[in-house]
Order: structure tokens, then C-alpha cells, then sequence
């Protein structure tokens, strides 16, 4: 891949019209690689969900935007909505870098419901002219009319206890305690990752440093957390973070990780008592930054989506000037003292005709996205080959050995190979003998579901023009549907 070598000018350019970006949106649509049904960015670089929240019959979900390329620079908050969280519509940017607490980005965080507005809480990333980071915790107010107003100045500062890596606020409210939480992920003086709280009985003012919190047994357990959130689901609290700089079993070199751990978390002494492992969330290639709905009713379950991204990370789609996508959203529930991601029963509204699998492997139809499938594995040893060429070779290997009970996702038979040096396989020993696979592919992403969510492998993937069949083992059920492309290419910016 021919990687454009950006100047730190070009990445943290400030965008002061919509009409600036309408060239390269131009140019972006014509990428063979856009998705048909994942929200992706309008131009240049999609990362991090972020205020994800439901409010008055409507879903709110913003992604992390930097406008001009494939590169992570000068990140802005942009906007989309749906009604069912399978049609989404652009609404704009909402967030921008605009003041001295957030010069160099509006970086990751979440969002709550206030008296009279969505409140989003960020990281103002500021940089002095040495370039030094001092990072602030600012909100935004987002109004039922579409009026947004930043407050004035940030509700808090770093804490000089931590290094500077302090970001993406998660704010909590706890209803016994009366008080509002933020959980924010970070980085002690000896690089050791954490989080670290604050608390306020106000929503907008009065919040002070608490301390950081304490998860007995993970004392030096990565070198930063990011994306930190505490989640309440069938009445267990759930710990999700990304820790980065560490290798796990079985998810070769790659070092940014997105996990959870199940436990007990006490507000009053800020310990979080974990009961068992961390546990990977995702299982595939390019899953990070997990973010859950707000303001859902209930406790039974949660809605997540995540970056199908990493960071370090490249992509085919760097050179079409353009990066990222989300995954779809999945409801996450606990079963057996683990988390299950199961697809949304509304996805099925986008099967638009259902596929004769004959067809395709016969040659009259072509494998390529947007497509659901399902399979029926049977009893034993089961391998299914995706994308592979006429003749059923090369493609995207997914391997099951009933023995060891291994489900293994091996993308280096395919022609577009990218991330190399992470690692091109990736593994787990899933808890009961394999029966089902769903899968959504689209045009340059897959998901695999096993066993109804017990474990989730999701990637991206980049088929060329030849690789446009399967090959699977005799005698599995096998169903697939074309689905329709909903993906809201609209240019709206303001």
C-alpha cells in the first residue's frame, strides 16, 4: 500500500467551510470498498463511537471524525440518528475543536440526559505551542431544536497523579448514592494503565477528583486503558476497556485489546472486585472502543457498537482517502458469567431475497456483500472458506476442531493482505461444541456470530473482483439473503 505521508499542518487543519471537503466526498464515493449498511464516515477518518444514547423515540450515535484523509489528526464529533438502529441518517457536525481547551481535537466520550438537553461529555485534547497534551474533560449541550452550546469552560482539569494520558469520560449515574460518576481512562507516572473517577452530586458543576479505582489483581495489566465504562446488566457490573501495550493468548502481535471483566463495583470505596479473567470482546481482527447506549430501560440488557478498526492500523481504503466504519449494533447480554453479542432481530428487515447457495457456488451468483448467512454446522470438525475464487481456493478460513473446540479465523488466503505484522490469525476455544454460524458480510467487512453470540469475530476484509465464492463443508444447512444497502451517503457537515 502507498501510504500518503501527512505533515502535522495537513493533519490538524481546521475545516471553516463544508464546501472545502465537497471534492474529496466526491472522490470517496467512488470507492469500491464503501459499505452498503455500516455507518462510515462521510469523508476521510472514522474512529471511536462515541454518545451513544436514546432520547424520545430517537437513537443518537456520534463517531470520531478527522475530515481531510485517512490519518488521525485534528478530530471532531460527527453526528448521526436513527429510529431502529438499522437506518441511519447524517445530521452533521456537532462537536468541533474550536476553543484553547480542545485545539487539537475533540476527542472520545459519551453523553447523558440533562434537565433540557443531550449533555456530551469529551476530551478537550490541548496542546501548547511545545506541543505539550494537557487534556480537559468539556461538555456540550445538544437541544431537541439542533442547537448546540459548549459550555464555557471544561467542569475539570487533569489530575497531576496520573501521567497526562487522561481521556474518554464515561459518566454514570448511581441512584442509591445520589451522585454522578465519570470514569476516565488513563495512565499512572509509571506507565502503568488504569482508570481514575470523579464525582459531583450536580450533573454540570461541582465535580472533584475521587480517586483512582482500584481492581484488585490488575495492578500492571497494559500500559493505558481507554474507553473506560462500568455497566450494569442482570445484575452484574461489568468492567469494559481497551488496555493497550500487551500481547494475549492467541491474538498474535497485535497490542490494543477491547475487553471486560465481570465483577462487583463498590461506589463508596471505588474498588471494582472482579470475579474471573478479562475477557476479549471481540474475538476478530478490527474491534475496538466499544461504546454502550445510555438511558436504555432496564438492566437486562445493553446496546453496544464498536470501531471496526484498530489503532497502528492500515487499510486498503488509506489510498481512496478514506478510513473506518462501525460495526453493526448488538445487543450484549450475560450468560454463563460472560458476555453474549447477539445481532438485533430488526437486521432481518433488510433481507431484501433469499439466495440458493447452489447459486453461488455453482458460479451463476457472486459471494459479495450485502449478505447475510446462516449455517448449520452439524455435529464435528466443520471449515468454511469465504471468498475464495471459482475453483474454492484461497479466501477467508474459518476452522472449527470439535476435539480442542477451537474456532480459528485465518485471513491470509486472501489477495489484499494489510496489518501483516499483527498477525493473520486469530483463535478461540469457545465453551460449547459448534451448531451455528450467522454472518453478515458487506462490502468490505465481516461478522461472524457463533453459536448465537457466544464468541464474535469481526474483520475487515477487502475481495477483489475474483474472489466471489465459498467452499464449505458437505452436509451443513445452509441459508443466505441479500440485504438491501441503507447506508446514508448524504453530504451533510453542518
Amino acid at each position: 500500500m502507498s501510504i500518503k505521508e501527512w505533515t502535522k499542518e495537513e493533519r490538524y487543519r481546521e475545516l471553516k467551510d463544508p464546501s472545502e471537503l465537497k471534492d474529496l466526498y466526491e472522490r470517496i464515493q467512488k470507492s469500491i470498498y464503501r459499505q452498503k449498511y455500516h455507518i462510515q464516515p462521510i469523508t476521510g477518518l472514522l474512529n471511536d463511537p462515541n454518545g451513544f444514547v436514546y432520547h424520545d423515540g430517537c437513537w443518537h450515535l456520534f463517531y470520531q471524525w478527522c475530515p481531510w484523509g485517512a490519518v488521525h489528526g485534528l478530530k471532531h464529533w460527527y453526528h448521526t440518528t436513527s429510529k431502529d438502529l438499522v437506518n441511519w441518517t447524517n445530521a452533521g457536525l456537532c462537536i468541533k475543536p474550536d476553543t484553547e481547551y480542545d485545539n487539537k481535537g475533540a476527542y472520545s466520550g459519551s453523553a447523558f440526559l440533562g434537565d433540557d438537553s443531550i449533555c456530551l461529555f469529551y476530551t478537550g485534547n490541548h496542546r501548547d505551542p511545545d506541543w505539550k497534551r494537557v487534556p480537559y474533560t468539556c461538555v456540550v449541550k445538544m437541544f431537541d431544536d439542533g442547537r448546540i452550546e459548549k459550555l464555557e469552560r471544561p467542569i475539570f482539569g487533569p489530575t497531576d497523579k496520573m501521567s497526562d494520558d487522561q481521556r474518554d469520560p464515561k459518566i454514570l449515574y448511581n441512584e442509591e448514592l445520589k451522585k454522578y460518576f465519570i470514569v476516565i481512562g488513563a495512565r499512572t507516572h509509571d506507565k502503568k494503565g488504569c482508570c481514575i473517577i470523579y464525582e459531583s452530586d450536580n450533573l454540570l458543576k461541582g465535580w472533584k477528583y475521587a480517586g483512582q479505582l482500584k481492581v484488585p489483581g490488575f495492578e500492571d495489566f497494559g500500559g493505558m486503558w481507554e474507553c473506560p465504562s462500568i455497566e450494569r446488566i442482570n445484575g452484574n457490573d461489568i468492567l469494559i476497556f481497551c488496555p493497550q501495550y500487551l500481547k494475549l493468548e492467541r491474538r498474535g502481535n497485535v497490542t490494543n485489546h477491547n475487553g471486560y471483566i465481570i465483577g462487583n463495583m463498590d461506589w463508596e470505596t471505588l474498588t471494582f472486585m472482579p470475579e474471573g479473567h478479562f475477557h476479549v470482546l471481540d474475538f476478530g481482527f478490527d474491534s475496538y472502543a466499544a461504546e454502550c447506549a445510555a438511558n436504555l430501560e432496564g438492566e437486562e440488557r445493553a446496546v453496544l457498537v464498536a470501531w471496526m478498526g484498530l489503532p497502528d492500523s492500515s487499510y486498503p481504503t488509506d489510498e481512496d482517502e478514506w478510513s473506518g466504519c462501525l460495526t453493526l449494533p448488538r445487543e450484549l447480554r450475560v450468560r454463563n458469567r460472560r458476555l453474549i453479542q447477539t445481532p438485533l432481530p430488526q437486521l432481518a428487515e433488510l433481507r431484501e431475497v433469499e439466495v440458493d447457495a447452489e447459486d453461488i457456488l455453482s458460479g451463476r451468483e457472486k459471494l459479495a456483500g450485502p449478505m447475510e448467512m446462516l449455517f448449520e454446522t452439524g455435529d464435528g470438525d466443520f471449515e468454511l472458506k469465504l471468498f475464495t475464487d471459482e475453483q474454492g481456493n484461497g479466501g477467508l478460513s474459518l476452522k472449527y476442531n470439535d476435539e480442542e473446540r477451537m474456532f480459528t479465523v485465518d485471513r491470509s488466503g486472501l489477495s489484499q493482505r494489510f496489518n501483516i505484522e499483527q498477525g493473520e490469525v486469530r483463535m478461540h476455544e469457545i465453551d460449547s461444541p459448534l451448531r451455528t454460524l450467522r454472518i453478515y458480510l458487506d462490502t468490505s467487512s465481516v461478522e461472524i456470530f457463533v453459536n448465537d453470540g457466544d464468541a464474535v469475530f469481526t474483520s475487515r476484509v477487502f475481495p477483489t473482483d475474483r474472489e466471489i465464492s465459498f467452499k464449505v463443508t458437505e452436509g451443513a444447512g445452509i441459508k443466505i439473503w441479500r440485504l438491501k444497502s441503507v447506508s446514508n451517503t448524504d453530504f451533510v457537515v453542518t
